[in-house]
C-alpha cells in the first residue's frame, strides 16, 4: 500500500516488517464513524426500509417459510461461492445434496465435486448460524464456528479453518505479494482489539437506522479481514444473521451476493475507499440500494414461488382425496430433485404409490426426467429453480 493513497483514511496506518523491509497495514477505527445525512442518503434508507418491510410481511404470512427459505438460502450460497470462483450452479448443488452430481455430469471431476461441496458448506454456515442465535446473540465464536464449517473438506481447508489468522493477510499483489497489495488489513498484534470492538458495537445501544449500522459492520468486518480465507463469505452470512437477530426479518430471505456480484468493482472500490479517504456517505448509499433492490427482488421471487405452489396444488387436486400429492408438490420448493424412494420414506406410502405420483406429476408437466435419454429414477422440477443461477 501506498501511504499518498491514504488521503483521508478512517483508521491508522501502522509500519510493520517483512523480513528485511518493511510494509504499511490498516488498522479501522472503532464504529460508529461520523456520517452526514442528506437527501439522498435519507431517501435510500426510506426506500431500503419500506422494501425490506414488504419482505418481513411477506415472510412473516408464509404458512410454511421453508417454501421460501430453501430456495433462498441454496440461491445465495451458489452466488455467493461464485463471487469466490467456484462453477456449480443451482442444480449442481441440489444434486449434490441429493448424492446425483454425477449423474447432472457424467464428466464430473474432483475439482467439480469440491466446488459443489464449497457451496454446499455455504448453506450449512448459515444453519448453524440460524440455530446457534436461537441460544444467544451473534459472536466471534460463532463466526468462527461457521469458518470451520465453510471451509471443512474443500479448497482453502488448509487456511485453519476456525481460527482467526495468525498471520498476516492481504489483497492484491497475487502476483508481486504484500509489498505490493492493494490493501493490508490489520497485523495479527491488531487483530483481536478491532474484532472485539466490532463485537461490541453489534451489540451496543444506537440511535443508528439498523439498516446503516449494517453498512458500517460489513465495512468493517472486510477491513479486519480475520481470517486467512473465506472472509467475503462470512462477511456476507453477518449480513443475513443481523437482519434476522436485529428483528428486520423473521427469516433467512435476504441476501446481497446478487448485487455484489453485478457491482463487484463497484464494491471493492468503495469499501477501499472507505479506508483511504472516510467515504462512508458513498458506501452506505450503494448498500442502501442494495438492500432496497434484493429486498424487492425477493418479494417477486417469493410470489412467484407462492403463484408456482398454489398453481401446482391447484392441478393435483384432481388426483383425488390423498393429501400425498399436494405433500409432494410442497417438498419440491424444499428440493426440486426427487425420487420415488423419498416420497416413500417422506410420506410412509408404498413404492406403487409413489411411482403413480411422479407418473402423474410428469403427465401434467410439473416434473421432468432428471437425465433426459437414461432411466436414473430421479426427477427434477425445473420450474422452482430460478433462472440463470
Amino acid at each position: 500500500m501506498n501511504s499518498a493513497d491514504f488521503t483521508q483514511p478512517s483508521g491508522t496506518l501502522v509500519s510493520e516488517t517483512w523480513g528485511e523491509q518493511t510494509y504499511l497495514a490498516f488498522v479501522p477505527n472503532p464504529l460508529p464513524p461520523e456520517v452526514g445525512y442528506d437527501r439522498a442518503l435519507a431517501y435510500a434508507l426510506a426506500e431500503a426500509s419500506h422494501k425490506l418491510g414488504e419482505l418481513s410481511s411477506l415472510g412473516r404470512w408464509v404458512a410454511n417459510p421453508h417454501l421460501l427459505i430453501n430456495p433462498f438460502t441454496r440461491e445465495e450460497a451458489v452466488l455467493s461461492s461464485r463471487i469466490e470462483g467456484t462453477q456449480t450452479d443451482l442444480l449442481g448443488l441440489y444434486a449434490y445434496e441429493a448424492g446425483q452430481l454425477s449423474q447432472l455430469d457424467p464428466r464430473e471431476t474432483a475439482l467439480s465435486r469440491n466446488d459443489a461441496r464449497e457451496v454446499h458448506n455455504y448453506v450449512q454456515a448459515l444453519n448453524y448460524g440460524l440455530e446457534a442465535m436461537k441460544k444467544k446473540p451473534l459472536t466471534l465464536n460463532m463466526l468462527r464456528e461457521m469458518h470451520r464449517i465453510l471451509l471443512d473438506g474443500v479448497r482453502g481447508g488448509q487456511a485453519a479453518p476456525g481460527e482467526f489468522r495468525r498471520i498476516q493477510n492481504y489483497i492484491g499483489g497475487e502476483v508481486t505479494g504484500l509489498l505490493e497489495a492493494r490493501y493490508v488489513p490489520p497485523p495479527t498484534r491488531e487483530l483481536m482489539p478491532a474484532l472485539d470492538a466490532f463485537e461490541r458495537y453489534i451489540h451496543a445501544s444506537s440511535e443508528e437506522p439498523p439498516l446503516v449500522r449494517l453498512a458500517w459492520l460489513h465495512y468493517q468486518f472486510e477491513a479486519i479481514h480475520p481470517f486467512i480465507d473465506g472472509n467475503g463469505r462470512i462477511g456476507r452470512l453477518i449480513i443475513t444473521l443481523l437482519l434476522i437477530e436485529w428483528n428486520l426479518l423473521p427469516a433467512p430471505l435476504l441476501y446481497l451476493s446478487a448485487y455484489i456480484e453485478k457491482h463487484r468493482g463497484a464494491y471493492y472500490d468503495l469499501l477501499l475507499d472507505v479506508s483511504r479517504r472516510s467515504s462512508w456517505r458513498e458506501w452506505t448509499l450503494f448498500f442502501l440500494q442494495g438492500i432496497a433492490i434484493q429486498a424487492d427482488a425477493a418479494v417477486n421471487a417469493a410470489r412467484r414461488l407462492l403463484d408456482l405452489q398454489a398453481n401446482w396444488r391447484g392441478q393435483v387436486a384432481q388426483f383425488g382425496n390423498s393429501k400425498t400429492p399436494s405433500q409432494v408438490v410442497d417438498m419440491l420448493f424444499e428440493s426440486p430433485i426427487i425420487n420415488a424412494k423419498l416420497i416413500v420414506e417422506r410420506f410412509n406410502v408404498s413404492q406403487p404409490t409413489a411411482s403413480t405420483i411422479i407418473n402423474r406429476l410428469k403427465t401434467i408437466g410439473i416434473l421432468s426426467d432428471y437425465t433426459p435419454n437414461t432411466r436414473s429414477g430421479w426427477y427434477v422440477a425445473a420450474e422452482v429453480l430460478p433462472k440463470d443461477v
